[in-house]
C-alpha cells in the first residue's frame, strides 16, 4: 500500500514521533511505501473557506505546503495522522492540514475507500483526554468514507522518552500490520 503519514508534533524527539517512527519502520518492513509529512515544520495555514479548491490546478488557491500534501493524499491508499494532544484537542501544527482536506469535498474529488489510522498520546492518565483528537478524526474519516483500521491512543506521557515506559511503540508497530 501507498501510505501517507502526516505528523503534528513540533518535538522531533517527542513521544508521538517515537510512535510514528515505529509505525513507519514496521510498515516499510511489511512492504508498504510510506511518505511522511511533518506538518509542524512546513508552512501550512488554515482554510479560508473561499470554495475555490482545485480551481487553480492545485488543491488550495492559497499556495503553501498543503499543496505538497494534497496530491500525496489523493494518490494514497491510506492516511495515518500522528500527533500529541494539545489542550484537549488537535494541535495547531496539523490542524490546517486536517481542515484543508475539506478541499477534496468542495472539488468533489473521489477519495472514498482509503484506509485511515490515528496515533496520538497525551499527558493525562485519563484515556478520555484524547477524545478531542480521536472524535474529529473519526468523524472526518466517516465523512470522507475512509475506513479507520486502527487507533493507538496512549495516555500518561509528557516528557520525551516517557513513551518507552508504555507499549505505545509496540501498538504503533501492530497498527502497521492492519494496512
Amino acid at each position: 500500500m501507498n501510505i501517507v503519514v502526516v505528523t503534528g508534533s513540533p518535538r522531533k524527539h517527542g513521544n508521538s514521533f517515537a510512535m510514528t517512527d515505529a509505525f513507519i519502520k514496521e510498515a516499510e518492513k511489511c512492504g508498504h511505501t510510506v511518505r511522511r509529512f511533518d506538518a509542524a515544520f512546513m508552512k501550512i495555514g488554515g482554510c479560508h473557506a473561499c470554495q475555490t479548491c482545485f480551481k487553480t490546478g492545485k488543491a488550495c488557491s492559497f499556495d503553501d505546503d498543503f499543496n505538497l500534501i494534497a496530491p500525496a493524499i489523493l494518490e494514497a491508499d491510506a492516511v495515518v495522522f500522528t500527533m500529541p494532544v494539545y489542550w484537549y484537542s488537535i494541535p495547531a501544527q496539523i490542524k490546517g492540514v486536517i481542515d484543508r482536506i475539506y478541499s477534496f469535498c468542495v472539488a468533489d474529488k473521489d477519495v472514498a475507500g482509503k484506509k485511515c489510522g490515528l496515533i496520538t498520546c497525551c499527558e493525562e492518565h485519563d484515556p478520555t483526554a484524547v477524545d478531542g483528537v480521536r472524535i474529529p478524526i473519526e468523524r472526518s474519516a466517516a465523512l470522507l468514507n475512509w475506513d479507520i483500521v486502527g487507533e493507538v491512543l496512549v495516555p500518561g506521557v509528557l516528557e520525551s522518552g516517557d513513551i518507552d515506559k508504555t507499549d505505545g511503540c509496540k501498538q504503533s508497530e501492530e497498527l502497521a500490520h492492519k494496512f
